[in-house]
């Protein structure tokens, strides 16, 4: 089992930046992939960003070029960088793992909050 603890939600203006963290209860070098999901009210859960194994970085198309995914393994930690955010990426986000790439088992983080408002 994974434990995954998220923090850095929170208000920012229309082109503002926030960080969000995502520490994780086991080695993240031995993640199949670690990263986020985000879910705004009445909209299906969507991918944002995620590392997987190799190194690889893979990003929604809305987010390319504004939001980065980071990781450090000395501190079991994934960090999703947000900048130029958007009223648009209102949204719970949600850390996840998938521990193995043989077995689709998901863990996922209770969310943070983010919200884009003037």
């Amino acid at each position: 089992q994974v434990q995954l603890v998220e923090s850095g939600g929170g208000l920012v203006q229309p082109g503002g930046s926030l960080r969000l963290s995502c520490a994780a209860s086991g080695s993240i070098s031995s993640f199949a992939a670690m990263g986020w999901y985000r879910q705004a009210p009445g909209k299906q859960r969507e991918f944002v960003a995620r590392f997987t194994s190799d190194g690889k970085t893979d990003y929604t198309d809305s987010v390319k070029g504004r939001f980065t995914i980071s990781r450090d393994n000395a501190k079991n930690t994934v960090t999703l960088q947000m900048n130029s955010l958007e009223p648009e990426d209102t949204a719970v986000y949600y850390c996840y793992v998938r521990k193995s790439t043989f077995l689709a088992v998901d863990y996922w983080g209770q969310g943070t909050q983010v919200t884009v408002h003037s």
